[in-house]
């Protein structure tokens, strides 16, 4: 029997978790406690500018989920002068039933598997089924996975090519990309235009800190699936209102209406009204709000993130590891 609490570090996730069973997970689990999971605005505290720290509590209600959990995570910027990662995070899972401490684990990689596999989830069901060239934006921690996270979701992808503001990095990301095995029938390459190689993408997925729009909706091809997973303050923003314009849009839930640029900005400007969304996640999946209506509709996925997705992780992390 385990002794609690146990300590799932980083390296561990790999061989417990898979994007694949993730996205599975989340499509079973969101509708049913979707509404029995509270998570609070997360709160951030400013430790000394431009350093922070946040934490980001969520508990289950029901019976059938019995945990609480909370993520803490630490922004330090300055960081990149010392050649260490910006941000450090950390997810403790806790009983809802008797209050003990479960599990620690590490909350960066939880974030990662978490926020790609949301990515995976809206491309399953908006993207088009025969969906062939996967153009990822960034070559950052989060592009591996949202690459492995959309094709997993769309098998039938067989060409994927990545574009950093420098272009080293995108070579690297491809090349370290096709030493692996388990993607051995798919071609991965980089490219330095981006205009060039957004009218090719079937899924464009996007994980930068831009402020600038990156994406063009002129360059969208019909029958694209937009992902926009950067932004996550007014300031930032990754597609034009083109884009945001010329697509049917669906959000993760409805924080995004209120944090990501390309979507605050978009009611600012008039460009589409806050009932334009056409659906959150949770309503996709319970098929409460139709999704892809025709082959050459653009579709546009925008998340933020929550506590409901963290906790949902922890919990699969934690039983799995168990189970072992």
């Amino acid at each position: 029997m385990a002794q609690f609490p146990v300590f799932i570090p980083a390296k561990s996730f790999p061989s417990i978790l898979s994007h694949e069973t993730l996205i599975n997970h989340f499509q079973t689990n969101l509708p049913t406690h979707s509404s029995t999971i509270t998570s609070p605005v997360r709160q951030n505290y400013t430790v000394s500018p431009p350093s922070s720290l946040l934490l980001m509590p969520s508990w289950s209600s029901s019976s059938s989920l019995p945990y609480m959990g909370v993520k803490l995570v630490t922004y330090f910027p300055h960081n990149s002068s010392q050649n260490l990662p910006g941000i450090h995070g950390s997810y403790t899972l806790f009983s809802s039933t008797t209050g003990q401490t479960l599990a620690s684990m590490d909350g960066t990689v939880l974030t990662l598997y978490r926020t790609s596999s949301v990515s995976g989830l809206a491309s399953k069901l908006l993207a088009r089924d025969d969906s062939q060239v996967l153009i990822m934006i960034g070559s950052g921690a989060l592009a591996p996975h949202l690459i492995k996270s959309h094709l997993a979701a769309k098998p039938c992808l067989r060409r994927v090519i990545i574009w950093n503001r420098t272009v080293q990095k995108a070579q690297d990301l491809a090349e370290t990309l096709s030493e692996d095995s388990q993607h051995s029938e798919i071609s991965f390459e980089s490219h330095d235009s981006l205009d060039e190689i957004i009218p090719l993408g079937d899924i464009i997925s996007c994980a930068t800190n831009s402020t600038v729009p990156l994406v063009k909706g002129e360059f969208l091809k019909p029958g694209t699936h937009l992902d926009l997973v950067g932004s996550f303050s007014h300031e930032m923003r990754e597609c034009d209102d083109n884009a945001i314009q010329r697509g049917s849009v669906f959000v993760d839930n409805e924080t995004a209406l209120e944090e990501a640029g390309e979507l605050v900005g978009a009611f600012e400007r008039g460009v589409i009204k806050r009932e334009d969304i056409c659906g959150n996640l949770v309503e996709l999946i319970k098929g409460d709000k139709e999704g892809r209506k025709s082959s050459t509709e653009i579709t546009v996925f925008k998340s933020v993130g929550s506590g409901t997705v963290d906790l949902l992780t922890a919990q699969l992390v934690l039983e799995t590891y168990l189970s072992r």
